[in-house]
Protein backbone atom coordinates (compact mmCIF):
# COMPACT_ATOMS: atom_id res chain seq x y z
CA UNK A 1 0.00 0.00 0.00
CA UNK A 2 1.07 3.55 -0.70
CA UNK A 3 1.38 5.77 2.39
CA UNK A 4 -1.29 8.49 2.47
CA UNK A 5 1.34 11.25 2.45
CA UNK A 6 2.79 9.88 -0.81
CA UNK A 7 -0.70 9.56 -2.23
CA UNK A 8 -1.34 13.24 -1.54
CA UNK A 9 1.98 14.20 -3.12
CA UNK A 10 1.23 12.15 -6.23
CA UNK A 11 -2.21 13.71 -6.62
CA UNK A 12 -0.75 17.20 -6.16
CA UNK A 13 1.91 16.52 -8.79
CA UNK A 14 -0.69 15.34 -11.31
CA UNK A 15 -2.87 18.36 -10.65
CA UNK A 16 0.15 20.63 -11.00
CA UNK A 17 0.96 19.21 -14.44
CA UNK A 18 -2.61 19.75 -15.54
CA UNK A 19 -2.56 23.35 -14.36
CA UNK A 20 0.80 24.21 -15.90
CA UNK A 21 -0.07 22.96 -19.37
CA UNK A 22 -3.87 22.82 -19.79
CA UNK A 23 -3.65 21.93 -23.47
CA UNK A 24 -0.30 20.16 -23.52
CA UNK A 25 -1.38 16.69 -22.39
CA UNK A 26 -4.05 16.38 -25.08
CA UNK A 27 -2.40 18.36 -27.87
CA UNK A 28 1.33 18.22 -28.41
CA UNK A 29 4.39 16.45 -27.10
CA UNK A 30 7.22 18.12 -29.04
CA UNK A 31 7.98 21.56 -30.54
CA UNK A 32 5.25 23.05 -32.73
CA UNK A 33 5.78 24.98 -35.98
CA UNK A 34 3.76 28.12 -36.70
CA UNK A 35 4.16 28.44 -40.47
CA UNK A 36 3.96 31.92 -42.02
CA UNK A 37 3.40 31.97 -45.81
CA UNK A 38 5.48 35.12 -46.41
CA UNK A 39 9.07 36.27 -45.78
CA UNK A 40 10.18 37.71 -42.46
CA UNK A 41 9.46 41.39 -41.84
CA UNK A 42 5.89 41.57 -43.13
CA UNK A 43 2.67 41.92 -41.18
CA UNK A 44 1.96 38.16 -41.04
CA UNK A 45 5.40 37.56 -39.58
CA UNK A 46 4.90 40.21 -36.89
CA UNK A 47 1.55 38.72 -35.92
CA UNK A 48 3.05 35.23 -35.71
CA UNK A 49 5.82 36.46 -33.42
CA UNK A 50 3.20 38.11 -31.23
CA UNK A 51 1.47 34.75 -30.78
CA UNK A 52 4.23 32.17 -30.56
CA UNK A 53 5.50 32.79 -27.00
CA UNK A 54 2.10 32.92 -25.25
CA UNK A 55 0.94 29.97 -27.36
CA UNK A 56 4.02 28.06 -26.20
CA UNK A 57 3.01 28.76 -22.61
CA UNK A 58 -0.47 27.41 -23.26
CA UNK A 59 0.68 24.27 -25.06
CA UNK A 60 3.63 23.46 -22.84
CA UNK A 61 5.90 23.13 -25.88
CA UNK A 62 7.99 25.64 -27.88
CA UNK A 63 6.11 27.20 -30.81
CA UNK A 64 8.65 28.10 -33.50
CA UNK A 65 7.87 30.56 -36.28
CA UNK A 66 8.91 29.47 -39.79
CA UNK A 67 8.69 31.76 -42.84
CA UNK A 68 8.12 30.27 -46.29
CA UNK A 69 7.08 32.67 -49.05
CA UNK A 70 6.29 32.14 -52.69
CA UNK A 71 3.42 31.42 -55.11
CA UNK A 72 0.96 33.65 -53.28
CA UNK A 73 1.48 31.73 -50.05
CA UNK A 74 0.55 28.38 -51.58
CA UNK A 75 4.01 26.86 -51.06
CA UNK A 76 3.61 27.21 -47.30
CA UNK A 77 -0.03 26.10 -47.45
CA UNK A 78 1.00 22.93 -49.30
CA UNK A 79 3.73 22.28 -46.75
CA UNK A 80 1.12 22.51 -43.99
CA UNK A 81 -0.99 19.93 -45.83
CA UNK A 82 2.01 17.63 -46.25
CA UNK A 83 2.76 17.56 -42.50
CA UNK A 84 1.18 14.96 -40.19
CA UNK A 85 -2.29 15.96 -38.99
CA UNK A 86 -1.29 15.80 -35.33
CA UNK A 87 -1.35 19.45 -34.24
CA UNK A 88 2.39 20.06 -34.54
CA UNK A 89 2.09 22.10 -37.76
CA UNK A 90 0.01 25.27 -37.44
CA UNK A 91 -0.58 27.49 -40.47
CA UNK A 92 -1.15 31.24 -40.06
CA UNK A 93 -3.38 31.47 -43.10
CA UNK A 94 -5.98 33.71 -44.69
CA UNK A 95 -8.32 33.61 -47.69
CA UNK A 96 -5.30 34.71 -49.69
CA UNK A 97 -3.51 31.37 -49.57
CA UNK A 98 -6.27 28.77 -49.19
CA UNK A 99 -9.01 30.28 -51.38
CA UNK A 100 -7.69 32.90 -53.79
CA UNK A 101 -4.38 31.47 -54.97
CA UNK A 102 -5.97 28.12 -55.98
CA UNK A 103 -8.52 30.11 -58.02
CA UNK A 104 -5.77 31.98 -59.85
CA UNK A 105 -2.91 29.50 -60.22
CA UNK A 106 -3.69 26.37 -62.24
CA UNK A 107 -0.62 24.67 -60.76
CA UNK A 108 -1.96 25.02 -57.19
CA UNK A 109 -4.12 21.99 -56.43
CA UNK A 110 -4.91 22.60 -52.77
CA UNK A 111 -8.45 23.46 -51.66
CA UNK A 112 -9.84 25.46 -48.78
CA UNK A 113 -11.81 22.44 -47.55
CA UNK A 114 -8.55 20.63 -46.84
CA UNK A 115 -8.05 23.00 -43.89
CA UNK A 116 -9.83 23.54 -40.60
CA UNK A 117 -9.82 27.01 -39.13
CA UNK A 118 -8.82 26.68 -35.48
CA UNK A 119 -9.80 30.28 -34.98
CA UNK A 120 -9.42 33.78 -36.46
CA UNK A 121 -6.66 35.96 -35.01
CA UNK A 122 -6.89 39.33 -36.73
CA UNK A 123 -9.17 41.42 -38.92
CA UNK A 124 -7.33 43.70 -41.31
CA UNK A 125 -8.82 46.67 -43.19
CA UNK A 126 -7.00 47.54 -46.41
CA UNK A 127 -5.40 50.86 -47.22
CA UNK A 128 -4.23 52.43 -50.49
CA UNK A 129 -0.48 53.16 -50.58
CA UNK A 130 1.16 55.10 -53.41
CA UNK A 131 4.77 55.83 -54.26
CA UNK A 132 6.14 59.01 -52.75
CA UNK A 133 6.33 61.03 -55.97
CA UNK A 134 3.03 59.97 -57.54
CA UNK A 135 0.99 63.21 -57.66
CA UNK A 136 -2.14 61.82 -55.99
CA UNK A 137 -3.47 62.07 -52.44
CA UNK A 138 -6.80 60.24 -52.69
CA UNK A 139 -8.38 57.45 -54.68
CA UNK A 140 -10.30 59.95 -56.85
CA UNK A 141 -7.01 61.62 -57.76
CA UNK A 142 -5.51 58.19 -58.51
CA UNK A 143 -8.39 57.34 -60.86
CA UNK A 144 -8.17 60.73 -62.59
CA UNK A 145 -4.43 60.32 -63.05
CA UNK A 146 -4.83 56.78 -64.40
CA UNK A 147 -7.46 57.89 -66.92
CA UNK A 148 -5.27 60.67 -68.32
CA UNK A 149 -3.86 59.44 -71.67
CA UNK A 150 -0.78 61.61 -71.14
CA UNK A 151 0.33 59.38 -68.26
CA UNK A 152 1.82 55.94 -68.70
CA UNK A 153 -0.21 52.98 -67.37
CA UNK A 154 0.00 52.65 -63.62
CA UNK A 155 1.57 49.60 -61.98
CA UNK A 156 0.32 48.02 -58.77
CA UNK A 157 1.97 45.46 -56.52
CA UNK A 158 0.59 42.44 -54.71
CA UNK A 159 1.92 39.43 -52.80
CA UNK A 160 1.25 37.15 -55.76
CA UNK A 161 -1.01 36.43 -58.71
CA UNK A 162 -4.46 35.63 -57.36
CA UNK A 163 -3.82 37.21 -53.94
CA UNK A 164 -6.49 39.40 -52.38
CA UNK A 165 -4.44 42.47 -53.30
CA UNK A 166 -4.27 41.28 -56.92
CA UNK A 167 -8.07 40.84 -56.85
CA UNK A 168 -8.44 44.37 -55.48
CA UNK A 169 -6.16 45.83 -58.15
CA UNK A 170 -7.93 43.96 -60.96
CA UNK A 171 -11.35 45.07 -59.76
CA UNK A 172 -10.18 48.67 -59.43
CA UNK A 173 -8.76 48.53 -62.97
CA UNK A 174 -12.02 47.10 -64.30
CA UNK A 175 -14.18 49.59 -62.41
CA UNK A 176 -12.33 52.66 -63.70
CA UNK A 177 -11.91 51.27 -67.22
CA UNK A 178 -8.12 51.59 -67.39
CA UNK A 179 -5.58 48.83 -67.97
CA UNK A 180 -2.94 48.60 -65.22
CA UNK A 181 0.22 46.53 -64.83
CA UNK A 182 0.21 43.92 -62.07
CA UNK A 183 3.59 43.32 -60.38
CA UNK A 184 3.57 40.23 -58.07
CA UNK A 185 5.94 39.79 -55.12
CA UNK A 186 6.67 37.00 -52.63
CA UNK A 187 5.56 39.14 -49.70
CA UNK A 188 4.71 42.59 -48.41
CA UNK A 189 8.23 43.47 -47.26
CA UNK A 190 9.90 43.32 -50.72
CA UNK A 191 6.87 45.04 -52.26
CA UNK A 192 7.14 47.98 -49.87
CA UNK A 193 10.88 48.15 -50.45
CA UNK A 194 10.35 48.54 -54.20
CA UNK A 195 7.55 51.03 -53.66
CA UNK A 196 9.90 53.08 -51.50
CA UNK A 197 12.37 53.23 -54.39
CA UNK A 198 9.64 54.23 -56.86
CA UNK A 199 9.50 51.01 -58.86
CA UNK A 200 5.77 50.38 -58.22
CA UNK A 201 3.04 53.03 -58.35
CA UNK A 202 0.57 51.75 -55.77
CA UNK A 203 -0.79 48.83 -53.79
CA UNK A 204 -3.72 48.01 -51.53
CA UNK A 205 -2.50 46.20 -48.43
CA UNK A 206 -3.70 45.50 -44.87
CA UNK A 207 -3.07 48.46 -42.59
CA UNK A 208 0.11 48.22 -40.55
CA UNK A 209 1.52 50.77 -38.12
CA UNK A 210 4.85 50.66 -39.97
CA UNK A 211 3.23 52.62 -42.82
CA UNK A 212 3.26 55.69 -40.58
CA UNK A 213 7.03 55.57 -40.31
CA UNK A 214 7.46 54.92 -44.03
CA UNK A 215 5.23 57.89 -44.83
CA UNK A 216 7.02 60.16 -42.38
CA UNK A 217 10.35 59.13 -43.92
CA UNK A 218 9.01 60.11 -47.34
CA UNK A 219 9.15 56.57 -48.73
CA UNK A 220 5.46 56.32 -49.64
CA UNK A 221 2.12 58.08 -49.20
CA UNK A 222 -1.00 56.75 -47.46
CA UNK A 223 -3.85 57.74 -49.80
CA UNK A 224 -7.01 56.15 -48.44
CA UNK A 225 -8.93 53.48 -46.55
CA UNK A 226 -10.33 50.94 -49.00
CA UNK A 227 -13.89 51.21 -47.76
CA UNK A 228 -16.82 53.51 -47.00
CA UNK A 229 -15.45 55.28 -43.92
CA UNK A 230 -12.29 56.25 -42.08
CA UNK A 231 -10.85 53.90 -39.51
CA UNK A 232 -9.81 54.92 -36.01
CA UNK A 233 -6.49 53.15 -36.58
CA UNK A 234 -5.57 56.20 -38.69
CA UNK A 235 -8.43 58.72 -38.56
CA UNK A 236 -6.58 61.34 -40.59
CA UNK A 237 -6.50 59.08 -43.68
CA UNK A 238 -9.50 59.64 -46.01
CA UNK A 239 -11.75 56.77 -47.09
CA UNK A 240 -12.76 55.75 -50.61
CA UNK A 241 -16.36 56.42 -49.56
CA UNK A 242 -15.59 60.11 -49.10
CA UNK A 243 -14.86 60.49 -52.80
CA UNK A 244 -17.20 60.32 -55.78
CA UNK A 245 -15.67 57.69 -58.08
CA UNK A 246 -15.39 54.53 -55.94
CA UNK A 247 -17.76 55.11 -53.03
CA UNK A 248 -18.81 51.45 -52.79
CA UNK A 249 -15.35 49.90 -53.30
CA UNK A 250 -14.44 47.96 -50.15
CA UNK A 251 -11.87 45.32 -49.20
CA UNK A 252 -10.65 43.84 -45.93
CA UNK A 253 -9.15 40.53 -44.89
CA UNK A 254 -8.46 38.36 -41.86
CA UNK A 255 -5.88 35.87 -40.67
CA UNK A 256 -6.26 32.80 -38.51
CA UNK A 257 -4.60 29.63 -37.32
CA UNK A 258 -5.37 26.61 -39.50
CA UNK A 259 -4.56 22.90 -39.46
CA UNK A 260 -5.19 19.96 -41.74
CA UNK A 261 -8.82 18.85 -41.86
CA UNK A 262 -7.83 15.35 -40.70
CA UNK A 263 -6.60 16.65 -37.33
CA UNK A 264 -8.30 14.58 -34.58
CA UNK A 265 -11.25 16.33 -32.89
CA UNK A 266 -9.66 16.17 -29.43
CA UNK A 267 -6.44 17.77 -30.72
CA UNK A 268 -8.43 20.39 -32.60
CA UNK A 269 -10.48 21.21 -29.51
CA UNK A 270 -7.49 21.74 -27.29
CA UNK A 271 -5.66 23.82 -29.94
CA UNK A 272 -8.78 25.96 -30.15
CA UNK A 273 -8.83 26.36 -26.37
CA UNK A 274 -5.13 27.25 -26.26
CA UNK A 275 -5.54 29.87 -29.00
CA UNK A 276 -8.66 31.29 -27.33
CA UNK A 277 -6.78 31.59 -24.03
CA UNK A 278 -4.02 33.53 -25.76
CA UNK A 279 -6.34 35.88 -27.63
CA UNK A 280 -8.27 36.85 -24.49
CA UNK A 281 -5.13 38.15 -22.77
CA UNK A 282 -5.25 41.99 -22.67
CA UNK A 283 -1.55 42.32 -23.47
CA UNK A 284 -1.94 40.15 -26.59
CA UNK A 285 -4.93 42.18 -27.76
CA UNK A 286 -2.87 45.34 -27.35
CA UNK A 287 0.12 43.80 -29.13
CA UNK A 288 -2.13 42.93 -32.09
CA UNK A 289 -3.51 46.48 -32.12
CA UNK A 290 0.07 47.76 -32.10
CA UNK A 291 0.69 45.98 -35.41
CA UNK A 292 -2.20 47.90 -36.97
CA UNK A 293 -4.52 44.90 -36.96
CA UNK A 294 -7.73 44.39 -35.03
CA UNK A 295 -8.04 41.38 -32.71
CA UNK A 296 -10.65 39.04 -34.13
CA UNK A 297 -13.80 38.34 -32.13
CA UNK A 298 -13.78 34.88 -30.51
CA UNK A 299 -15.46 32.15 -32.54
CA UNK A 300 -16.38 28.55 -31.86
CA UNK A 301 -15.02 25.83 -34.12
CA UNK A 302 -18.41 25.59 -35.84
CA UNK A 303 -18.51 29.34 -36.42
CA UNK A 304 -14.97 29.26 -37.82
CA UNK A 305 -15.92 26.44 -40.19
CA UNK A 306 -18.89 28.41 -41.50
CA UNK A 307 -16.70 31.47 -41.92
CA UNK A 308 -14.26 29.63 -44.19
CA UNK A 309 -17.07 28.22 -46.34
CA UNK A 310 -18.73 31.62 -46.69
CA UNK A 311 -15.45 33.31 -47.66
CA UNK A 312 -14.80 30.67 -50.32
CA UNK A 313 -18.22 31.29 -51.88
CA UNK A 314 -17.68 35.05 -51.80
CA UNK A 315 -14.34 34.98 -53.58
CA UNK A 316 -15.38 32.35 -56.11
CA UNK A 317 -18.17 34.72 -57.13
CA UNK A 318 -15.74 37.65 -57.30
CA UNK A 319 -13.34 35.67 -59.50
CA UNK A 320 -16.14 35.23 -62.03
CA UNK A 321 -17.02 38.93 -61.85
CA UNK A 322 -13.50 40.07 -62.75
CA UNK A 323 -13.08 37.20 -65.25
CA UNK A 324 -10.04 35.80 -63.46
CA UNK A 325 -8.39 33.09 -65.53
CA UNK A 326 -6.16 30.51 -63.79
CA UNK A 327 -2.60 30.71 -65.11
Amino acid sequence: MIPSRLKRSFVALCCGVALVGPAAAACVYRPVTLLVPYPAGGLSDVIARTLNVPLSQQLGQPVLVENLGGAGGSIAAQKALSAPADGHMLFLGSPNEVILTPLANAAVKLRHDQFTLVGPVTVNPLVLLVRKDLPVRSVDELVTYARNPANKPLSYGSVGYGSLYHFAGEELSARVGVQMLHVPYKGGAPLLQDMGSGQVDFTMMPWATMYRGLAQDGRLRIAGWVGPRRDELAPDVPAFGEGTLLKDFEYSTWAGVMVRKETPPATLACLHQALSNVLTQPEIKQAILNTGSRPAAPQSLDESARRLVAEAARFQALAKTIHLQPQ
